[in-house]
C-alpha cells in the first residue's frame, strides 16, 4: 500500500523543522514527552490530549474462555489493556479526509513528503 508510519524520528525531524532546536534536543524532548505518557499509563492514569484523544488503561477481570480448536474451557487471567479514544475533532477530520476521497497520507505526500504537514 505504500503507506507510511510516523517514527520517533519522524516526530524529532518534525520539532527540529518547525521549532527550530537541534537535532539532538529535539530527540530529547521527543523522548522525554513519550517517556512521561508511558510512566503515566504504567501507572493506570489516563492521559488526555487536547484535541487529539485520550489513552485509557482498562482493567479486565479474570473470565473462562474457550480454546476454539479443542474446545477446551481455559482461565483467562486479569490483565490491564490499553484503549485510545479518538477526540471528536479528530474523529472528524479523519472521517471529512475520507469524506472527500482523499487518503491522508497521500495529501500529506503530494504537499511536503512529511506526515506532520499539509
Amino acid at each position: 500500500m505504500g503507506e507510511k508510519s510516523v517514527t520517533r524520528a519522524s516526530l524529532s525531524h518534525a520539532v527540529y523543522k518547525e521549532v527550530g532546536l537541534s537535532r539532538k534536543e529535539s530527540a530529547s524532548l521527543v523522548e522525554q514527552f513519550l517517556e512521561k505518557v508511558i510512566s503515566r499509563l504504567e501507572e493506570g492514569e489516563t492521559v488526555k490530549l487536547s484535541l487529539f484523544g485520550s489513552f485509557v488503561v482498562r482493567k479486565k477481570r479474570a473470565r473462562v474462555g474457550r480454546n476454539p480448536k479443542t474446545g477446551e474451557e481455559v482461565t483467562i487471567t486479569p490483565r490491564r489493556v490499553l484503549v485510545f479514544k479518538p477526540s471528536n475533532m479528530l474523529r472528524k477530520r479523519v472521517n471529512s479526509v475520507i469524506s472527500r476521497g482523499i487518503a491522508a497520507s497521500d495529501r500529506d505526500r503530494d504537499e511536503s513528503g512529511s506526515p506532520f504537514e499539509g
